[in-house]
Order: structure tokens, then sequence, then C-alpha cells
């Protein structure tokens, strides 16, 4: 059978050998000739092109680039991913907690009824859909409210011969012009002095709360040693911070008039011993 002329024609034309040569300009020096043909340089192209898309696969599949591939995420970094924002979400939960919590001890060294703060921590946790559920009291603890309001509430008459420390110092010198009456709900001794006098830690302390409220204006408040508390009300400026250690006697703030139950400039002090009000006048000659 006779071959098809055009068909070889065209088959030969593929294998024709073509001279590729690089010349230097100016001695035409063959500098490299190559000798090409269509068909060479198709199967060259080919495998180049094959071994190119082989590698480039193999290097994103197998290695680290892949992820940064647009869309494309590993699933140990799905996990981390999630992990972190359940992480997140507890964190952020105990960190409104803690505010809470904070929040509530602030109330309750101001003078708020635990009851009352307690209640309004329920409202909040039911408007956030949390289920918070305030127990009943113990048969101890109604024992000691029992006891608490026999005596009084805030008396600390069986205990007032032992504090435990050295010996408190007047906080500032001035005319006593309201003393600590339990009947009146008055918890505190009030002392007059002129304006800007200083006032003194009564002892050495931390700064337990330092703050503006509308009621007693600028307050600020030492935790001492054997769970004694000290509150210094209506200032004017307040010069430590939450968190600082106050030596006895050092100034913590300015004698003032702020706040809506002050009617001059006076000094509002409280002593509190292990959660109870005392008289400051039974300890610190004023």
């Amino acid at each position: 059978m006779a071959k098809d002329p055009q068909k070889t024609t065209r088959v030969q034309r593929w294998r024709n050998k073509f001279r590729f040569v690089i010349l230097n300009d100016d001695t035409f020096e063959e500098l490299l000739t190559l000798k090409l043909s269509p068909l060479n340089i198709f199967v060259f192209s080919v495998l180049t092109i094959t071994i190119t898309i082989a590698f480039t696969t193999t290097l994103i599949a197998f290695t680290p680039l892949k992820e940064l591939i647009p869309g494309y995420a590993s699933s140990q970094l799905r996990r981390d991913a999630i992990e972190l924002a359940l992480t997140t979400d507890s964190l952020e939960l105990a960190l409104e907690q803690n505010e809470k919590y904070l929040e509530s001890v602030q109330r309750i060294l101001q003078g708020e009824v635990i009851d009352s703060v307690l209640q309004d921590l329920a409202e909040d946790s039911a408007n956030t859909n949390e289920a918070v559920v305030l127990s009943d009291p113990s048969p101890q603890d109604s024992a000691f409210r029992e006891w608490v309001e026999e005596e009084n509430a805030f008396t600390l008459n069986s205990r007032i011969p032992n504090l435990d420390i050295p010996q408190l110092i007047s906080p500032l010198e001035g005319v006593v012009t309201s003393s600590y009456d339990k009947a009146l709900g008055h918890f505190a001794v009030d002392i007059a002095a002129a304006n800007n006098t200083p006032i003194k830690s009564c002892y050495e302390g931390t700064v337990v709360f330092a703050d503006w409220t509308s009621e007693t204006g600028h307050i600020i408040i030492l935790q001492h040693e054997n769970n004694l508390l000290s509150a210094y009300k209506h200032n004017s400026a307040l010069l430590k911070e939450v968190g600082e250690f106050v030596r006895s006697g050092e100034a913590i703030a300015i004698i003032g008039n702020s706040g809506e139950n002050s009617t001059g400039p006076h000094l509002h002090f409280e002593l509190w011993f292990e959660g109870a009000a005392i008289n400051p006048e039974d300890f610190i000659k004023l």
C-alpha cells in the first residue's frame, strides 16, 4: 500500500532539523549552535510544562505553602481558631462576672444594703439570660442576722477593747461637728477644717477604693491589717490610686465639700472592723 505523500511531508516537516546559532555581533564568532526540529521543541515544551505543574502541585500539597492560598486552611488551624474563640468567650464572661463582683463590693463599701445589691445582681443576670439563683439563707446565716439585729447592727462593743494594731492617728486636725451615732444611722465622725487641708491616713494600708459617687463625692478607702478598713468621704481631690500602699500619717486626699450629702468643707471619717462599723472616737483622739 502506497504512503500518502502529503502526510509524509507533514511528518517530515516536524522532523526537519533547524540550526539555532548565537553569533558575536562584532566578530561573527559562533557562540552557541543548536540543531532543533519542531518535534524536539514541542516535546521539550510539553515535558517542561508537565514537570512544572507536577512540581508546583507537590510543593503546594505537601508543604505549608498551601496555607497561603486564599480560602484554604489546614484542619489544625481551624481547630486552633475554634479553641481560641471558645477561650475568648470564656474569658470575656469571667471578666464580666469579676467586674460585677467588684462593683457590688464597692457598693457595699459605700454603705448600700447587701440584699439590694444581690437583688440588682439577680436582675442583671436575668436581663442577660443567665441562670442565677439566690439560695435561701442557711440556719447559721439566719441566726447570725438575728444576732446582728439584736445588737443594733454595725456595733462591736464586745470587740472594741482589742483591734490588735498599734495606735491610730487622727486623719485631720479640726472640729468634730457630728459624732458617731448608731441610733441616727450615722456610722462616722464628721470633722470640719479649712479648705485645702490635707487628709492623712490613720494607719498604714493599701488603697482598695478611690472614686467618685454622687452622694459622698470623692471617696478613698484603705484596707489595713487585721480586717480594719478606714473610709474618707466628701474630699475635693484624691492623692492616691487603687493598689497603692500608704504609710501611717501620709496625705491621701484634700478636704472638700463634694457630694450631695455634704453641707460644707469637712471629712466624713469611718472605721470598719471585720465588716461592721465602729466609733472612731473610741480609738483616736480627734
